[in-house]
């Protein structure tokens, strides 16, 4: 088939010479995994002691990745993609609280993302993170099945009540509606939880989408459990498909803790695993909605293929693409450009409270293969293009 990945005209056309030069520059530092190492540790310092580093961390990493401070922030960011057809997902990406007036502020801030979503055709989707809701630990002790105190079911009431608010808003907005997947120990209590919320919200079509993180080796049995649950009670599934962002800590913990890991024994195998998933969906569209996160070109080029093969239209609404903003514009804005459904994960938050969410993307790209060196050949190959003009 046509290789359109590779047209770096299309992929860079709203980065200017100067933009275009700092997402060089940024990569190339992320390319150097001590020196990855070190500024993290420093931006961590410099944040805790309040040295004033924010605005150099707002010109450089935070601009690249992220689309603002605010939602409104991020409305010339969404309006601009959107003229080269390339949607945007507004996520809130403040990780790590503890406090049920930080999980109030996360509802009220997901709730205005939904009227956000409702109001705008370039926002077709809203999206959170079941941490953003509740506490990591309360849903690791449910995932266990440990007994609840009388003030943690308490607790645990209240984080139910806004995830049902937050989807019972999108349904009465039609707009669709992430939930992203988090660490493996935690996943149990937030699966069960969607899955409630698909049961009652996705009785027409596909609203809630739950997030399967295919490095690990359960999901596609996860996923074909949940499909005989889907059609004897008629409801329909939603899944983001991704490969996984906490592959090390998943190791880590299974080692200290002497468990199998859940995750999968090589790249390769998470490769297999993640194209298996997605062929399966694709086999059942009939029941189910797929938003394919992948920055892997192979794993897009094979939904391209089976779409064409099924004589699935482009457009098709039970099948997105989705990237991360800041990342592989080759693949999100090539996809765009051949009609397909495309949209960016647009992060956005106060600077300070973005900085976990940046670091991890730091991390990613130094131990994700070949991913930086990609994104600097095709940045270096556009910076040669423009050149020669």
């Amino acid at each position: 088939m046509e290789k359109i990945f590779n047209n770096t005209q299309v992929a860079f056309a709203l980065k200017t010479d100067t933009e275009l030069d700092r997402a060089y520059f940024l990569f190339k530092m992320i390319d150097n995994e001590p020196l990855v190492r070190i500024g993290t540790a420093v931006t961590n310092f410099a944040l805790k002691a309040h040295l004033p580093v924010e605005g150099l961390i707002r010109a450089t990493v935070f601009d690249h990745f992220c689309g603002g401070i605010s939602e409104e922030d991020c409305l010339s960011v969404v309006d601009k993609m959107f003229t080269k057809g390339v949607s945007s997902v507004l996520d809130y990406s403040v990780e790590g609280k503890e406090e049920e007036a930080q999980f109030d502020a996360a509802l009220e801030m997901t709730l205005k993302t939904v009227e956000f979503a409702k109001e705008r055709q370039a926002i077709p989707f809203a999206v959170f993170k079941p941490t953003g809701l509740g506490r990591f630990h309360l849903y690791e002790k449910i995932g266990e099945k440990q007994p609840l105190t009388l003030e943690e079911q308490r607790e645990w009431n209240r984080v139910v009540a806004r995830f049902d608010l937050i989807c019972r808003t999108a349904y009465e907005k039609d707009v669709a509606l992430l939930i992203d997947g988090e660490e493996s120990w935690m996943q149990d209590a937030a699966d069960e939880l969607v899955t409630e919320m698909m049961r009652k919200y996705n009785k027409q079509k596909a609203i809630v989408f739950n997030t399967l993180q295919l490095y690990r080796w359960d999901r596609l049995d996860y996923l074909k459990k949940l499909h005989e649950q889907a059609t004897a009670e008629g409801f329909f599934i939603g899944m983001k498909l991704v490969r996984g962002a906490y592959m090390e800590k998943e190791n880590k913990r299974a080692e200290e803790k002497g468990y199998a890991t859940p995750i999968c024994a090589s790249k390769e195998a998470t490769d297999v695993n993640y194209d298996l998933t997605m062929e399966y969906m694709m086999e059942n569209l009939e029941s189910m909605s797929i938003f394919v996160g992948t920055h892997n070109e192979l794993s897009s080029y094979k939904v391209i293929d089976l779409m064409a093969s099924k004589g699935i239209l482009k457009n098709d609404t039970r099948i997105w693409f989705g990237q991360l903003y800041g990342m592989s514009d080759n693949i999100s804005y090539n996809l765009a450009d051949h009609g397909y459904n495309v949209a960016k994960y647009l992060p956005f938050g106060p600077v300070r409270d973005v900085m976990p969410y940046l670091i991890r993307r730091a991390e990613e790209n130094t131990s994700v293969a070949g991913q930086t060196s990609r994104e600097l050949n095709l940045l270096k190959t556009e910076r040669d293009r423009r050149k020669r003009q």
